[in-house]
């Protein structure tokens, strides 16, 4: 039950930009809302954080539509619809304006893969990622760099055997590190890459119990594991070959069932979404070992309270504020204002449906 629960909330989003001066740039946040066959987008001030919902907005996607995924160019916007009559990805333009609108044919995962309830996308905007729950496998996706197009890779899907958690790259692209969970216990699933292509090439053990949240420092350096069914987070340390090293004192005890990590860019502070326990954790990060230390302020050590069940987390660009998507029966998106890590609430904005992803744009 845990474990559907959870996956209910995934998010994969890039945080480039996460921490920096203010903009003037528009921002635009969009969020799934996968019980509606939607997609919600707001603009964002950049000097408030304050949204205001786009014109025309929700947009209408496929079926159960539950995972989101930005072009770095800003041009395009992915969802994966996961249901039983699509089994597809869309594509959307994105406007100057923050607004939407659908490229069609959609792009179908089926007849070798089912269910696709993840997108992640390549740091370079080539390919395009999608983890497979029902049949346990991961398809690979070019990108045409001029229409936002996609075109199945070689040998795509790549075989994982067991359902897929969570995912990420590494900041060079070179490797894919894939999270799986079994009845008492989780492991992290290592590939190389290359030209979009998989070879896996380790299996570690999460040393913790469904491994949802993972997050990867901006060196590459070290990868972070929110083992959601045992309340800790594994810190690894990344060889040159993508091999994986749990890092001395690891794991760490956090909040109860961290949900969704996410890191700046410069790897100084991590955030823990404690599902069970309706909080946000701030950690400073040790830049020789990796770990994670409780961030204490003037007014708080360590938790910044959200509404109910935070289920991830996403930055806006200027690096001013951080989104939470909160699950529970305030569903919405909850906005702060960061500041050397400490978190200041500032507004929660209801969806109308629990959102599932949310990503965030800087046109």
């Amino acid at each position: 039950m845990l474990q559907k629960a959870l996956g209910v909330g995934f998010v994969v989003a890039s945080i480039a930009g996460f921490l920096g001066c203010g903009s003037t740039a528009n921002h635009y946040i969009y969020a799934a809302l996968s019980a509606a066959n939607q997609i919600i987008a707001y603009r964002e001030d950049p000097n408030s954080g304050v949204l205001t919902q786009v014109a025309g907005s929700p947009y209408s996607v496929g079926d159960g539509a539950h995972s989101l995924a930005l072009h770095p160019s800003g041009k395009f916007l992915y969802a994966a619809n996961l249901g039983q009559n699509e089994n597809d990805i869309s594509l959307f333009t994105i406007a100057g304006n923050g607004v939407l609108t659908e490229v069609f044919p959609r792009t179908s995962v089926a007849p070798n893969a089912s269910q696709p309830e993840l997108l992640l996308m390549d740091p370079a905007g080539a390919f395009l990622y999608v983890a497979n729950a029902a049949s346990s496998n991961i398809s690979v996706f070019s990108i045409d760099s001029s229409s936002g197009a996609l075109s199945s890779v070689a040998n795509s899907p790549f075989f994982i055997g067991v359902a897929p958690l969570n995912m990420q790259l590494t900041p060079s692209g070179n490797f894919l590190f894939v999270t799986i969970a079994s009845p008492s216990s989780g492991s992290i699933v290592g590939f190389s890459v290359n030209a979009g292509m998989l070879a896996q090439a380790s299996v570690t053990p999460s040393d913790g119990i469904n491994p949802y949240g993972l997050a990867i420092d901006p060196s590459g350096t070290y990868l972070y594991a929110a083992n959601s069914g045992s309340n800790t987070v594994s810190i690894f340390s990344i060889d040159s070959s993508g091999g994986l090293k749990e890092v001395p004192n690891s794991p760490l005890g956090v909040g109860s069932v961290p949900a969704a990590l996410i890191l700046d860019p410069q790897g100084e502070f991590l955030y823990v979404a404690n599902r069970g326990a309706s909080n946000v954790a701030a950690y400073s990060i040790n830049a020789t070992t990796g770990l994670p230390d409780i961030l204490t302020t003037s007014t708080t050590t360590g938790t910044f309270t959200t509404e109910s069940s935070p289920n991830f987390l996403v930055a806006d660009p200027s690096g001013k504020y951080l989104f939470v998507g909160n699950q529970g029966t305030s569903a919405g998106i909850q906005a702060f204002g960061v500041s050397s890590g400490t978190l200041t609430a500032l507004s929660t904005y209801g969806v109308g449906n629990t959102p599932s992803s949310i990503v965030v744009l800087s046109k």
